[in-house]
């Protein structure tokens, strides 16, 4: 009796371990078991490829690889990459949309799906957080591909919810991230589909972010340094081979200038007046945030008491102002109106005498008839 209630209590602990196992290993698993009417149809697994082959020099931190069945034998492949942040994995995106648009020219970046993606014929590519997310399709009609994208995409953490805001600062940022190639964090510019002479001038030394755009025949880069400091010795070293590259007679950017911490190219415009134009569209935003106490907090508040008394000062004399010019035309008012009455009561007098402006009694006209009560009585 003793020897089954062992037997018993060891498969209870078993059991619990097993699927305390199951539940953690659940648990590291990228892509879920379903989505929407989708269903895993193979046990997904991690893909040693994508960790090695995604074209970036953010490295991932997971991979995994499955294949999901839907209605009428519908089969598709989702292949989902982990970075360690989302501006990784947007650089991915961008990359991969790059690659795309050498045989496809509209698999242009949108917002149909994940925080952002584009799709072709066979595959939609998407990222949402920090996850990079390939599906293409393998049987079955590719509308269906929408679909199974938009359902997957609720599966993932959505982490920032945006875009790199780099892209938000190129000229018409709506249209030029639909294009553009983001590098974060890069060490050189050689993964952008378009190369020039000038980039052995930009030295970031993985401290700088980067977005290519085109818009037309032009092409915008914009560079954004971390620092004040590398931004001016980038600066300096761009400037000084743009004018190596005149003197040799070869092709420069048609337009250059420092915005900020970004240095700002333009190439293949048709003009230099249309690139400056483009250029004048970056604008410089930065947000300071100090990780210790601010040390300029007391000018500050200072600069804040000042502009706060100066406005209240203006505030009471403009109040000031008004009231005493609402009195004055009170007053004015007023004093009109009381002339006006004494200088009709002074013609009514005058009007009704005939003793050059004094009061003239008619006893005369006083009779016992018109007014008994103002004659004297007879005393007996």
């Amino acid at each position: 009796m003793r020897l089954s209630k062992v037997i018993v209590l060891l498969s209870i602990l078993l059991g619990l371990v097993s699927s305390a196992w199951a539940d953690t290993s659940d648990s590291k698993r990228l892509l879920p078991a379903s989505a929407g009417k989708f269903r895993q149809v193979s046990t997904a697994k991690p893909s040693s490829a994508s960790l090695e082959n995604t074209g970036s020099s953010s490295q991932p931190v997971a991979s995994e690889t499955a294949v999901y069945g839907g209605t009428g034998g519908y089969r598709a492949s989702v292949e989902v990459v982990r970075f360690r942040n989302d501006a990784q994995a947007y650089e991915q995106l961008s990359l991969a949309s790059a690659e795309a648009r050498k045989t496809e020219p509209s698999a242009e970046i949108v917002h149909s799906f994940g925080t952002a993606g584009f799709s072709t014929h066979d595959e939609v590519v998407f990222f949402k957080g920090a996850d990079f997310v390939r599906i293409k399709n393998l049987k079955g009609n590719p509308a269906s591909l929408i679909e199974l994208a938009q359902k997957l995409s609720d599966k993932f953490d959505k982490g920032e919810g945006d875009i790199p805001v780099l892209i938000k600062h190129l000229p018409s940022p709506e249209e030029g991230q639909k294009n553009a190639v983001y590098l974060n964090s890069f060490a050189d510019l050689n993964r952008l589909p378009f190369q020039h002479s000038i980039f052995d001038a930009v030295q970031p030394g993985r401290n700088a972010d980067a977005v290519l755009a085109t818009y037309g025949p032009s092409k915008v880069l914009l560079v954004e340094f971390n620092t004040p400091q590398l931004a001016t010795e980038n600066d300096q070293r761009i400037l000084a081979r743009i004018h190596e590259l005149w003197k040799l007679g070869q092709p420069a950017p048609t337009a250059y200038r420092r915005v900020g911490n970004y240095s700002v190219f333009v190439f293949d415009a048709p003009d230099e007046q249309t690139a400056k134009q483009l250029i004048d569209q970056v604008k410089y935003e930065q947000v300071v945030q100090w990780l210790g106490e601010n040390p300029n907090i007391l000018k500050e508040a200072q600069k804040r008491y000042v502009n706060t008394t100066l406005g209240v000062l203006i505030a009471v004399l403009k109040a000031s102002g008004y009231a005493l010019i609402l009195c004055l035309g009170m007053g004015g008012l007023i004093g009109g109106l009381l002339f006006s009455y004494r200088r009709s009561q002074q013609k009514a007098v005058t009007a009704f005498s005939d003793a050059g402006g004094m009061l003239r009694l008619n006893l005369d006209e006083l009779t016992a008839e018109t007014n008994p009560s103002r004659l004297l009585q007879d005393r007996n």
